[in-house]
């Protein structure tokens, strides 16, 4: 049946209205909410009575033209709606590149293009710091007349490129122009396969290795404490210091005056030696901080073995592991896989291993983090205990206190007068509310003394860890017995995304991306426990940690 179109008089405004006779009158007054701005369940449309919801809209025998009488107030809340700024834009109008920057959107994959699973590994593991995606954006390779080297062969600029299609799509990526400036530049990545047609497996570490190494030559930031300065990016936020020593084993040296020698060198990943007592990665990154070397000794006259002890004296923001699992077996002429199990955690604290300088700097503020934590961990307690008692969370802040919504607490005694004169002692209570903005406020307090208690010169440096704690954020894992054979993937933690009002993180689901190659999933943090090994299962070969964040002198997080 054809509509009728028929005429709404609302507060002195006329409205042309499309009447479907078959529809019911809730129908109707939903029509007149989006004209009006009036709830449907504050209309009062007067047609022979009032219309209910339920009445169909043929009972009526309307005519074209017809007016009808509508009364009624918008509520504080439809005044607060206002059209939005911008135009919505649906899903299946975006390009491919708006959708995949959408909140949800599942990052794109890697293409395996015969045995390089382990770049793609490394790729997307790396691809989880964000200041190198930001570094690389502004990135110009210098002219083929300066380096003698084509552009399209410059490594740094192929990682740039890479990452940036990989940001415009949630499809597999075909890394073919970073892999061929790879091999170009390190031809061992180009070994054909010994048991087959294509190219060799590769070890994921070396690959690492070999792409830090030429971004650290290439990639340079502005130094924001000097502005002169342009450090290596890798230099600024992924190297660290050793303090070391080296001391001759022998007494007969020390007794004839030899003096240890002390050494500052720059290190790119701190190595876990695995053995048969390694079962943590405290132990093997103890073991890794210990070597033993042959050189000649002045007062000896002869070679001799000597001990190199190291102690970290600069702590990067971004900590890479690697699990020294690969060793060369000589009876079958291939990289051996050391099975062992070696658990790792996702918060790491490394200030042991720290000189007594860094130490010193570092242990208060880490100290103070975990005061904080604590408390924050109480009020969250409090808050949850408060739900399972049925309190109306609406009505109290959001740091909570861990008594009873109606439970007061005495505060003081004052003197009153009773009716007949006579002095009185009465007690005056907090409310529940009172005490929680109390606690409110001692935590901020205690954020702002966190913030204090960094030590200025280390404050300084933004690419350098300020309190040896470090959370894990990306796993690069190996499945099989040997490096030239098996499966390389990679674990990457998810990023909370941005709030597109407030433009502040929200708050991370603690899940994690599994990049197999082209297949991109997501797993719960328990999967990562798994990674330890103990068998040809996927075990973690490389460790990416962060330093945690800290709070500004305003108490604030960034």
């Amino acid at each position: 049946m054809a509509s009728i179109p028929v005429i709404v008089k609302h507060q002195g405004t006329k409205y042309e209205v499309e009447v479907d006779p078959e529809s019911t009158g809730e129908v109707f007054k939903f029509q007149l909410y989006s004209l009006t701005g009036v709830e449907p369940e504050r209309q009062k449309v007067l047609l022979k009575g009032v219309l209910k919801d339920e009445t169909p809209m043929n009972k009526f025998a309307l005519k074209p033209g017809q007016t009808i009488m509508m009364l009624g107030t918008p509520s504080s809340e439809g005044k607060d709606l206002v059209r939005p700024t911008e135009k919505v834009k649906f899903v299946e109008d975006m390009t491919e590149a708006e959708a995949a920057r959408q909140e949800g959107a599942i990052p794109a994959g890697l293409a395996n293009l015969g045995n390089t699973c382990y770049l793609n590994s490394t790729l997307q593991t790396l691809r989880a710091i964000p200041e190198l995606q930001d570094a690389l954006s502004k990135y110009e390779p210098p002219s083929q007349s300066a380096t003698g080297t084509m552009p399209q062969l410059d490594l740094t600029r192929q990682l740039r490129d890479t990452y940036k299609q990989m940001s415009e799509t949630q499809d597999a990526h075909v890394p073919h122009a970073f892999l061929t400036s790879l091999r170009n530049l390190y031809p061992q990545f180009a070994e054909r396969s010994r048991t087959g047609a294509g190219y060799a497996q590769q070890d994921a570490e070396e690959a690492w290795s070999q792409i830090l190494s030429q971004v650290r030559q290439k990639l340079r930031v502005k130094d924001s404490t000097d502005a002169t300065s342009d450090p290596s990016f890798i230099e600024k936020y992924m190297s660290g210091e050793f303090s070391s020593e080296l001391v001759c084993d022998e007494s007969a040296a020390r007794e004839g005056g030899e003096q240890p020698i002390t050494s500052k060198d720059a290190f790119l990943k701190l190595n876990c030696h695995i053995d048969a007592t390694t079962n943590h990665l405290r132990d093997g990154i103890v073991n890794g901080l210990k070597e033993q070397l042959e050189k000649r000794s002045e007062v000896l006259g002869r070679d001799a073995t000597y001990t190199k002890t190291s102690k970290i004296s600069r702590l990067p923001k971004y900590l890479t592991v690697h699990f020294v699992r690969f060793f060369w077996k000589r009876e079958t002429q291939k990289k051996a896989k050391i099975m062992r199990k070696v658990t790792f955690p996702h918060e790491l604290d490394v200030v042991e291993f720290c000189d007594d300088n860094l130490k010193k700097l570092l242990v208060p503020v880490r100290d103070k983090v975990r005061e904080v934590r604590k408390e924050e961990e109480d009020v969250e307690r409090a808050r949850k205990r408060r739900k399972r008692n049925g309190a109306n969370e609406d009505e109290v802040p959001e740091v909570s206190n861990p008594k009873k919504k109606d439970e007061k607490k005495p505060e003081k005694k004052e003197a009153t007068t009773s009716a007949d004169g006579d002095v009185e002692m009465g007690e005056t209570y907090k409310t529940d509310a009172e005490i929680d903005a109390e606690r409110a406020a001692q935590l901020l307090a205690m954020k702002k003394d966190l913030n204090a208690l960094i030590d200025p010169d280390l404050a300084k440096d933004d690419g350098a860890n300020q309190s040896g704690l470090y959370e894990l954020r990306g796993v690069v894992t190996h499945q099989g017995a040997s490096a030239d054979s098996g499966h390389y993937t990679a674990y990457v933690k998810k990023t909370a995304p941005v709030d597109a009002k407030t433009g502040k993180r929200k708050e991370e689901d603690g899940k994690w991306w599994w990049f197999n190659d082209d297949k991109v999933s997501e797993v719960t943090a328990d999967k990562i426990e798994t990674l330890a090994g103990g068998g040809e299962s996927h075990s973690a070969l490389i460790l990416l940690y962060r330093a945690i964040p800290l709070p500004t002198a305003e108490g604030t997080m960034e």
